[in-house]
């Protein structure tokens, strides 16, 4: 029997596109259309708990299915094992829960397009992905740097079109938020995790997601536990109410895309390459997949189509990823030229 050929990189793009697809769609149709019960759409805050606790429990229903488990640090109660972060993949955790708090929550905003928001959630990652290459003395090569140049374009046409930021209060606290866990999980991979060993990106998996995912709903639960404001309401009725209502499957759905993604997105940015050639890759592909998305949204349930722009972003954002599909290609081509 001859072993099975490793699944390329542009097909763990395809794949972690497929799952982002329905992610955006479910999310902005619970948080557009009246739920029966309610008689209204959940707010982006009532969504969050719900969605975040259903990815919880499947996620380490996955680390315990797959065995996953078994690579990652631990320490020993008796007769049982537990895995247990380093200082590294802790912090990395605390990264990792900023952006499981943030991602949800930035497609919800009222009058935000969830091209727009990604755009400029993407363009701050895209940004600081060379800066952590840099700083661990590794080779940005020419195609990253293009496509890094691609993004900033898409970024730049799409600001443009909309004559500057403009963003509410909360979704610029999103943005900040999700710049800084996505720093501290670039810095920790490309500190521990980017060799291309299974078993160390199997237990940085386990070790993040353990603090993670905990943290996240525990900041959730802290917001509304304080009573103050009307966040911490509407994350009271996430927390309680939803499991009532009929919205809970679609939240189900959420959690369980939610679970894919993250398994995906954990083997593309783990990938030995430089972070210049895997974040814009994966970034790109969620971007394309958001406006896929609303797209579908506006075909087939009347919701607003994207701006012209915004698909224009979207269009050098698809060349962007083709770049970092082919170009390494010809690099070895020409490579074994005599």
């Amino acid at each position: 029997m001859t072993a099975r050929r490793p699944l390329a990189m542009e097909g763990w793009v395809g794949l972690y596109v497929l799952a982002y697809l329905p992610n955006v769609m479910i999310t902005r149709m619970v948080t557009g259309f009246a739920d029966p019960v309610l008689g209204r759409p959940l707010t982006g805050l009532e969504t969050l708990p719900a969605s975040l606790l259903i990815n919880l429990v499947l996620t380490y229903g996955f680390i315990w299915a797959s065995g996953w488990h078994v690579h990652a640090h631990a320490v020993r109660l008796g007769r049982f094992r537990l895995p247990c972060p380093t200082r590294w993949t802790l912090l990395s955790g605390l990264g990792t829960g900023l952006v499981l708090f943030t991602v949800p929550l930035s497609l919800t905003f009222q009058g935000v397009s969830v091209p727009f928001i990604q755009l400029v959630m993407r363009g701050d990652v895209l940004i600081i992905a060379p800066l952590v290459d840099l700083v661990f003395g590794r080779r940005v090569r020419w195609w990253s740097w293009a496509a890094l140049a691609m993004v900033a374009l898409a970024l730049g046409i799409t600001l443009q079109d909309r004559g500057g930021l403009h963003l509410p209060p909360l979704a610029i606290l999103t943005v900040v938020l999700y710049t800084i866990g996505y720093f501290l999980r670039l810095a920790v991979m490309t500190r521990v995790g980017k060799n291309g060993d299974l078993a160390v990106l199997r237990a940085y998996f386990v070790e993040e997601k353990m603090i993670a995912l905990p943290l996240s709903v525990a900041m959730l639960a802290a917001i509304s536990a304080s009573g103050l404001g009307g966040q911490a309401g509407e994350l009271a009725t996430g927390f309680i109410t939803v499991w009532s209502l009929p919205a809970i499957w679609p939240l189900v759905a959420i959690g369980v895309t939610l679970t894919i993604i993250s398994v995906l997105a954990i083997i593309i940015l783990m990938a030995p390459a430089e972070n210049a050639y895997c974040v814009p890759l994966e970034r790109a592909a969620s971007l394309v997949a958001g406006v896929g998305g609303s797209v579908l949204l506006a075909w087939g349930w009347g919701m607003k189509m994207p701006r012209g722009a915004e698909l224009l972003g979207a269009g050098i954002l698809i060349g962007a990823i083709a770049l970092l599909s082919l170009a390494p290609r010809w690099r070895r081509e020409i490579s074994k030229t005599p």
